[in-house]
C-alpha cells in the first residue's frame, strides 16, 4: 500500500498582485522585468516587499549570472554548491540544467545533490569544492584551502567564488523562509539531510 505524498506547507510569501504593489514595489518589478529574467521570479517574489534590499540585488546577481569572467560551468557549480548546502530545491533546479549546459558533470552535481565531495573532477572543480566547503562549513578558509584556490583562479576569482555563494545562500534563506514553491510539476530533486 503506497503512502499519500506529504503536502508541502503553503507559501508565506507569495507574489503579490500589481494593484496591491506600492509604487516603489512596481519601480522594482519593472527594473527586474526589463533585465535578462523578464519577469519577477524565485526569490524575487519574496524579496518585493523590501524593496530596498530587492532593487540593488538584481545587478549583483546579473554580473554574477552574466558578466562574471569566471568560466560558467565553474560558477554554476559554487551556486549548486550553496543551494545544496542551503537544501534549496527551487535554487537547485533553476541552475542544474545551466550547470548542465555549461559542461558540469552529471555525476559532479549528483554527487553534489546528494551531499557527497565528488569523487572524479577537474583540478578547478576540486579547488572550488575544497574552498566552498570549508566557507559554508566555517565561515572562513585555511591558508592550504586559500592558497590552492588563489593558485587556480587568483585573488578575483575567489572573491566572486565567495561571493556566488554568499549571494545564493542569501537568497536560498530567503525562498526557504518564504517556502516558495517549485514550478508546477517539479518535484524537489535534493534529498534532505541526513540520509
Amino acid at each position: 500500500m503506497s503512502q499519500p505524498a506529504p503536502t508541502r506547507p503553503p507559501e508565506r510569501l507569495p507574489r503579490i498582485p500589481l494593484e496591491a504593489m506600492t509604487e516603489e514595489q512596481r519601480a522594482v518589478a519593472a527594473q527586474i522585468t526589463a533585465g535578462p529574467r523578464g519577469e519577477v521570479r524565485g526569490p524575487f517574489v519574496p524579496l518585493l516587499r523590501s524593496p530596498g534590499v530587492c532593487g540593488p540585488l538584481p545587478a549583483l546577481g546579473e554580473y554574477l549570472r552574466y558578466r562574471c569572467p569566471l568560466d560558467r560551468r565553474i560558477a554554476e557549480m559554487a551556486t549548486l554548491i550553496a543551494a545544496r548546502h542551503m537544501s534549496q530545491q527551487y535554487e537547485w533546479q533553476a541552475h542544474e540544467p545551466h550547470a548542465l549546459k555549461a559542461g558540469l558533470a552529471p555525476e559532479v552535481i549528483e554527487a553534489i545533490a546528494q551531499g557527497r565531495r565528488p569523487p572524479v573532477m577537474a583540478r578547478d572543480e576540486a579547488a572550488l569544492h575544497d574552498l566552498l566547503s570549508e566557507v559554508l562549513r566555517t565561515g572562513g578558509a585555511s591558508d592550504p584551502t586559500y592558497a590552492q584556490a588563489v593558485e587556480v583562479f587568483g585573488e578575483q576569482g575567489v572573491v566572486e567564488l565567495v561571493v556566488i555563494a554568499g549571494y545564493y545562500s542569501a537568497l536560498a534563506m530567503v525562498l526557504n523562509v518564504a517556502r516558495t514553491a517549485l514550478p508546477a510539476g517539479r518535484e524537489p530533486r535534493l534529498p534532505p539531510f541526513p540520509f
